[in-house]
């Protein structure tokens, strides 16, 4: 009985202290950039959007890519339906069509659009200076993430201009993130 206990305590307080990736808005990604400077790793998402879900409970959860998100870039979950409103490079983003409340499918946000975002989830990724580098579309496991996250934290992908490029790269690609 008592180790039954002792192990539903550390369950819970592990679940407590389980780490997670440190979201913020766009608005504060930027700001951040602005007084030091690192890439961002985006996370565009729709309330909708079964793939989105399971990339939030599965790969968004994993220790390995909790800890290299949150030391590498700053995280921005982005509602591509949703009404937040931001200045990027200039030019304010918002959403006109927003209707609060509404179910389902809902207008797309201008930034969304902007990204020529095709298809959720897609993860999008932005240079020190916020310019776009390239999304990455559909549910994607910590495992087959962690090629993008490092390709790009390593700025790898200045080298890997094309198809081909990748195709050698994923080849010679050793992974570390636990399975």
């Amino acid at each position: 009985m008592k180790k039954l206990l002792f192990i539903a305590c550390f369950l819970f307080i592990s679940n407590l202290f389980a780490q997670e990736i440190n979201w913020m808005s766009m608005q504060d990604a930027l700001s951040a950039q602005a007084e030091n400077p690192k890439k961002i790793f985006m996370d565009v998402y729709t309330d909708w959007c079964g793939p989105c879900k399971l990339l939030d409970k599965k790969t968004f959860k994993h220790p390995d890519v909790v800890k290299y998100v949150n030391e590498h870039f700053y995280a921005v979950k982005f509602d591509a339906e949703g009404n937040d409103e931001f200045v990027y490079q200039g030019n304010k983003f918002n959403n006109p069509d927003y209707v609060a409340g509404k179910r389902g499918r809902k207008s797309s946000h201008i930034f969304a659009r902007s990204l020529r975002i095709s298809g959720y989830p897609s993860m999008v990724f932005f240079d020190e200076k916020s310019n776009l580098i390239f999304p990455v579309t559909g549910f994607h496991t910590a495992q087959q993430l962690e090629i993008f996250l490092k390709l790009i934290q390593s700025d790898d992908y200045k080298q890997v201009t094309s198809q081909k490029m990748f195709r050698e790269y994923e080849k010679n690609f050793v992974g570390t993130f636990k399975g």
